[in-house]
């Protein structure tokens, strides 16, 4: 059964929040949307074209939810811009990833798309009330996400390794304890810098354990901070 059948009318969406939309934004990320890099995997753009994103954001935002722009999400946090989520997907992709760890649930909608993908997703949220509405967004769509309310930074590790991780908060540096949950050729991707400055990075682990990485383009991201908040 495809996610589009499953599907509430609430969900498939009308006006600024109809399918239509949703396919003006898929043209925009294939065009290369912003100025990016034009997004070519047509598995992540289908999954982009059928998770309704305006579920994850307030009432007050649906109307916006299909510009390719962050939106807040309350808590000083924000669902990241869909060209961001679709590059970081594909790059994930690449890997031929199964079973994916994502750091940083945030609205749920990351993670969606990843299940939307076929993959075996496990996400990580330090703020409580984020990830309660993650929890129910996840069930009103039927899938079957693995989340758990933590310090994104410890990773999951009694759930590892993992294929592919992706954190959607920014760290001064690799976070040591995610490199080491990353499965023998899988690949993580991350925002590393600060307030001023960060970097989209893209760590391979090669079959030996060897690291390598590379540098995509300029991100901004919230800060990833440890700790739990209820």
């Amino acid at each position: 059964m495809s996610l589009r059948m499953r599907l509430q009318p609430e969900a498939i969406g009308s006006g600024m929040t109809s399918q239509r939309v949703r396919d003006r934004l898929v043209d925009r990320l294939r065009g290369g949307a912003a100025g990016g890099e034009a997004i070519s995997d047509e598995r992540v753009l289908n999954a982009i074209r059928t998770v309704p994103r305006h579920l994850f954001v307030d009432e007050a935002l649906a109307t916006r939810a299909y510009e390719d722009t962050a939106l807040p999400i309350g808590h000083g946090q924000t669902i990241s811009q869909p060209w961001v989520v679709a590059r970081m997907t594909e790059v994930l992709m690449q890997a031929s990833p199964q079973k994916v760890l994502e750091i940083g649930t945030g609205s749920g909608y990351q993670a969606a798309i990843l299940a939307a993908l076929g993959l075996e997703v496990h996400t990580v949220e330090r703020i409580g009330e984020l990830l309660r509405t993650a929890r129910k967004r996840f069930r009103q769509l039927g899938m079957n996400i693995r989340s758990k309310h933590d310090d994104g930074r410890i990773g999951w590790p009694e759930n590892g390794p993992f294929d592919a991780i992706i954190v959607t908060a920014a760290a001064p540096a690799l976070v040591d304890a995610l490199g080491e949950q990353l499965a023998p050729e899988g690949v993580l991707v991350a925002p590393v810098g600060g307030a001023t400055s960060q970097s989209l990075l893209v760590l391979h682990k090669a079959a030996d354990g060897t690291l390598s990485q590379r540098m995509l383009g300029p991100v901004v991201f919230v800060p990833l901070l440890s700790g739990m908040v209820d």
